[in-house]
């Protein structure tokens, strides 16, 4: 059961090792500039493979809780799925239902931890593999890996590795609940942070923060959706920054590396991306677009640090 691209490696693993007697996914739905209607990348891994497929919009009918269950099946793995499971189907298996989570659990429940764990500072990621229960990504622990992150860190990077590290961990899981050796480790409910969702307003980057901040919030949400500036009415996303050593007004150019002042210290660009275009370089930019000194970014506000 999953949606993103975050869980395509368990499955392509899972078909590899077990026998998989349906595949959950969203409904498609119209993405994109021409808002064509779109499969799930989990849907058409699915269907590369000849998979059975369902695609409920959700499991508040009767029905379609009772079609799950009639599945009879030994298990369910859920990864990145986005729909809310009632308990009927947390208890339709045989073991259970496993959850591949991309964060080190309590530690950023919710829809976005790659991204809040990377705009918040934090040094290390992982993935957890939890057995599930209904509240919001609070059943009990049964693996954990650990990742580093540091200042070069981006989400989309730790996405993809987070979703192979999860893959491959699930499998010890799997053998665990088969051979009833696994070791329940209960969450610790002093470390909960919850991980909300992106909205589309945090990303505008906002230069009234010091330049680690503005930095880490470009790392967090780079390449998607990806924070922005805006110049002469056109929105460029910046996916890559630095903390430069230069002092200026918040939001200006300080010099023709596209070095922008922040409330605290500065940040230089390293990779941008014009709307519709591919992700360059700055000094690619910077050659067919004159972003001189002193040009000014407006910023503001997001919520407090």
């Amino acid at each position: 059961m999953g949606t993103s691209d975050f869980a395509v490696p368990t499955l392509a693993r899972l078909v590899d090792v077990h026998d998989i007697i349906c595949v959950y996914t969203q409904p498609p739905r119209p993405a994109g500039r021409g808002q064509k209607v779109r499969l799930s990348p989990v849907e058409n891994f699915a269907a590369s493979r000849r998979l059975l497929v369902r695609t409920p919009k959700s499991f508040k009918l009767p029905e379609t809780q009772g079609d799950f269950v009639a599945l009879n099946a030994d298990a369910a793995v859920v990864v990145s799925y986005g729909l809310l499971l009632p308990k009927a189907l947390l208890d339709g298996t045989k073991y259970g239902c496993f959850n591949v989570h991309g964060s080190l659990l309590p530690r950023w429940r919710g829809a976005a931890p790659i991204q809040r764990a990377i705009m918040a500072g934090d040094v290390r990621s992982g993935v957890t593999i939890m057995q599930m229960e209904e509240g919001l990504d609070t059943g009990p622990v049964l693996a954990m890996h650990e990742t580093t992150i540091d200042h070069t860190t981006k989400a989309g990077n730790l996405h993809d590795h987070l979703s192979v590290l999860g893959a491959n961990s699930l499998g010890a899981v799997l053998r665990e609940a088969e051979a009833g050796t696994l070791t329940p480790k209960l969450q610790y409910s002093k470390d909960v942070a919850y991980a909300e969702k992106i909205q589309k307003a945090e990303a505008r980057i906002d230069f009234n923060r010091a330049a680690p901040l503005v930095v880490r919030h470009i790392h967090g949400l780079s390449p998607s959706p990806g924070a922005y500036v805006e110049y002469k009415g056109e929105r460029i996303r910046v996916l890559a920054a630095e903390i430069a050593d230069l002092v200026g007004p918040a939001g200006v150019v300080l010099d023709n590396r596209l070095t922008v002042g922040c409330a605290d210290g500065a940040v230089r660009f390293i990779e941008v991306q014009r709307s519709g275009k591919g992700r360059m370089s700055t000094e690619e930019f910077l050659r067919g677009n004159a972003l001189l000194k002193g040009t000014l970014f407006a910023g503001r506000t997001l919520r407090p640090d």
